[in-house]
């Protein structure tokens, strides 16, 4: 990219258009280029997965909302979700795979007004982009469908980490079912 910027800003000044022009044209061409900062960092650590469906299928299965954050990676309201504040002892699954993904010994209330959890089920999920700001993005290792964002503001006292998830994108199976 920085090459591609150097060659534009020589040809702008050798057809002799002003500086403010060339400044201009460089600074737009650093800010705007396809590989920031927020795309570098953790990469996906599954690019296939053992459940794919076409995107009718997934349409078919998940209602507007549900395909909304789990296949084009949306995010719900914050305090939409009645899973945000249930504390019942069970698991949280996918809702589109039903691979167990959190324990509910491991929620908390972030104050966020998602669900969040200290800890994920180990190899159920995987991760993606990194962003000071926006944490690393979490899928279902199953199907690939976007849960969430982990950050490392969570329980100093266990990991401290934050699962911050969209409840629309989970399942809750109490204890004794």
């Amino acid at each position: 990219m920085l090459p591609l910027c150097l060659k534009l800003v020589f040809d702008l000044l050798k057809n002799s258009i002003d500086m403010g022009k060339v400044l201009i044209v460089f600074i737009s061409l650093i800010m705007f280029s396809c590989k920031g900062n927020a795309q570098k960092g953790v990469e996906q650590e599954n690019s296939t997965y053992k459940v794919t469906k076409t995107d009718a299928e997934w349409k078919a299965q998940l209602t507007p909302m549900e395909y909304y954050v789990l296949r084009e990676e949306g995010t719900e309201r914050a305090f939409t979700s009645p899973l945000n504040s249930n504390y019942e002892e069970g698991i949280y699954v996918c809702k589109a795979c039903s691979t167990p993904l959190f324990k509910s010994e491991h929620k908390f209330d972030s104050g966020t007004g998602w669900p969040s959890f200290d800890r994920e089920i180990k190899g159920n999920v995987a991760y993606s982009g990194s962003s000071e700001y926006y944490g690393i993005e979490e899928h279902c290792a199953t199907c690939g469908g976007h849960l969430g964002h982990v950050f490392n503001d969570g329980p100093k006292s266990t990991t401290g980490k934050r699962h911050c998830i969209n409840g629309v994108a989970l399942k809750f199976i109490p204890k004794n079912e």
